[in-house]
């Protein structure tokens, strides 16, 4: 009787630094250790907006991309900083560096966050998870900051694991042990599902990866649209991504779908404030300064149009990026239709040659695919 043949799978590690700008912090002022750290904007400032918050501070409901303010209510005594992003990038170079000791298939997504792919490594480990555990003590020895890691045979099921155990936790799903991961996973836990979406699915039954699958992929995507081919690809432990160590960033974008339509222009803002803070920390951690501000708005008629405005010269700071957004939004008259998105994007990040230098930076207002 003929053996059935062996499978060669992929070694995935996905790591991912714990509260890494708070952690740098404390790290380096020991005056921060212990105690409810917020990194960010200053709650007295206007539109200021949390980038990471320490364990301590999320032990009291404070979470990245959250209004400073907010973050204050919900702990008075928490100490606020302004990020050191020289610091973070030093930091994560560093991190990089301990990585290609033992893989060049490297794919950074963030200053913090990392595929690797150690099919076949450079020491000739053999083990990915002894792979992981080595990376994860290098970087508590070296660096004086714990990782958390996900091994599996795909990136999907290895991001997941990755975070199931924080902080300092390592996870490994095997490929016999990925079906019944997925099924038990809650649906707001698979990559991709944010909160509008994982409401959703709560309101048709759908509670966990099992009751996914129990919808074909032509339902899938008719209750999610494009995204639903995805998830019924992932909620089987399907993922043929490869590791991309040389992925070129084209655009840098953020949006956000509201639990309830936007009528007041008071709340649109708000909203532009929270998503530019979230672009503009995208562009920095990526070293990034985009000519071309793009705003995507959708409608509850879920018509959708895009404007933006380009300039000669680039940018990621984030007064600029939610000033101009705003004003984007200004000129479509928008409390006239109810909204129910909004996103920010930033592209054209190539070098602009001006010609004339009286040049003055280029004001379109179009519409075009986003």
């Amino acid at each position: 009787m003929e053996k059935a043949p062996i499978q060669n799978y992929r070694k995935i590690i996905h790591i991912d630094m714990d509260a890494f700008y708070a952690s740098v912090e404390q790290r380096d002022n020991p005056e921060y250790r212990g105690i409810p750290l917020v990194v960010g904007g200053l709650p007295q400032g206007r539109g200021g907006v949390v980038a990471t918050a320490s364990y301590e501070a999320r032990k009291f409901g404070i979470r990245s991309a959250m209004s400073s303010k907010r973050a204050l209510q919900l702990c008075p005594h928490a100490t606020f900083v302004r990020p050191r992003f020289d610091a973070y990038k030093e930091a994560s170079q560093k991190i990089r560096e301990i990585f290609s000791r033992y893989t060049d298939l490297i794919e950074p997504l963030s200053l913090d966050e990392a595929y690797l792919d150690v099919t076949t490594d450079k020491l000739n480990i053999g083990s990915a998870i002894d792979i992981a555990r080595q990376i994860k003590q290098a970087i508590k020895d070296e660096l004086q900051l714990t990782a958390s890691a996900g091994v599996s045979i795909n990136k999907f099921v290895a991001k997941t694991a990755s975070d199931i155990n924080k902080p300092n936790g390592l996870t490994f799903i095997g490929p016999s042990a990925i079906e019944a991961f997925m099924e038990k996973l809650p649906v707001e836990k698979f990559f991709g599902v944010g909160k509008v979406t994982a409401q959703k699915m709560k309101s048709m039954g759908l509670h966990t990866g099992e009751d996914l699958k129990k919808l074909t992929e032509d339902e899938m995507v008719k209750n999610f649209g494009k995204a639903g081919r995805f998830y019924y690809q992932i909620v089987r432990g399907i993922d043929n991504r490869e590791v991309q160590p040389h992925r070129e960033t084209k655009s840098v974008a953020a949006e956000d779908t509201f639990p309830y339509d936007l009528t007041a222009i008071e709340e649109m803002e708000a909203e532009l404030d929270k998503i530019a803070a979230t672009v503009c920390k995208r562009l920095q951690t990526y070293e990034l300064k985009g000519r071309t501000i793009t705003l995507k708005i959708k409608y509850s008629d879920f018509k959708q149009i895009t404007r933006n405005q380009s300039f000669a010269t680039g940018l990621n700071d984030f007064e600029t990026i939610t000033s101009i957004a705003k004003k984007l939004l200004a000129a479509t008259d928008p409390e006239e239709k109810k909204i129910r998105l909004l996103g920010i994007s930033l592209s054209n990040f190539g070098e602009v040659v001006v010609k004339h230098k009286e040049e003055k930076p280029t004001d379109q207002l179009k519409l075009f695919e986003f």
